[in-house]
């Protein structure tokens, strides 16, 4: 099975190679079109800030890319908010696959939510064999609300979507490389699909 991880300079890249690698697989980091059209599965982590990665992207035109692949994709944390329509961290327009848009967290609780939260509501191949109420690593500023493409929820003083799907498109706010077994068995599950 051939994976590609999208390489545009945000982070957490290493940490999925290796959780990959634990799994038994390869991840092959690129930011060459040919490679990553021609994947069976593809990776698009992402920590940092939405306005310089969308403009990171569209330096080497995978904006344009990622709309058009029909394989499996994965979006994680900063990747995940990319697919969507637009974001308030710099008020950027993302990828407008998931028709949604990036909100900061109320001043009511403490920003950035870093640590353990529970996910409810599973919904999808995805987390098959995974428990409702299973905690999973988060650190995150910016979230999405409840959605009809919300395939996990989580609350941190307000309800929002932990997990998105739309076709072949799935994005986890969380951290799967960084949540133990569960994020390993996440991870095993988006390999199947």
């Amino acid at each position: 099975m051939k994976i590609a991880i999208i390489d545009y300079g945000s982070g957490n890249i290493q940490s999925v190679q290796f959780a990959l690698q634990r799994l038994g697989h390869n991840g092959i980091l690129s930011a060459d079109p040919e490679v990553i059209a021609t994947a069976d599965k593809v990776m698009f982590p992402g920590v940092g800030e939405a306005s310089s990665a969308m403009n990171r992207l569209q330096k080497t035109q995978l904006d344009l890319l990622i709309p058009q692949l029909r394989q499996p994709v994965l979006g994680i944390c900063l990747g995940m908010q990319l697919l969507c329509k637009t974001s308030e961290e710099g008020n950027t327009a993302c990828l407008d696959i998931f028709d949604t848009a990036v909100v900061r967290f109320p001043n009511t609780v403490k920003v950035p939510q870093v640590g353990w939260n529970t996910l409810y509501n599973l919904r999808s191949e995805l987390f098959k064999g995974i428990p409702e109420q299973e905690f999973m690593y988060l650190v995150h500023s910016y979230y999405v609300p409840l959605t009809k493409e919300c395939i996990a929820a989580a609350d941190y003083g307000i309800c929002y979507s932990a997990a998105l799907q739309r076709d072949n498109f799935f994005g986890v706010q969380f951290h799967p490389e960084k949540s133990g077994l569960m994020g390993e068995k996440l991870l095993s599950n988006f390999l199947k699909l």
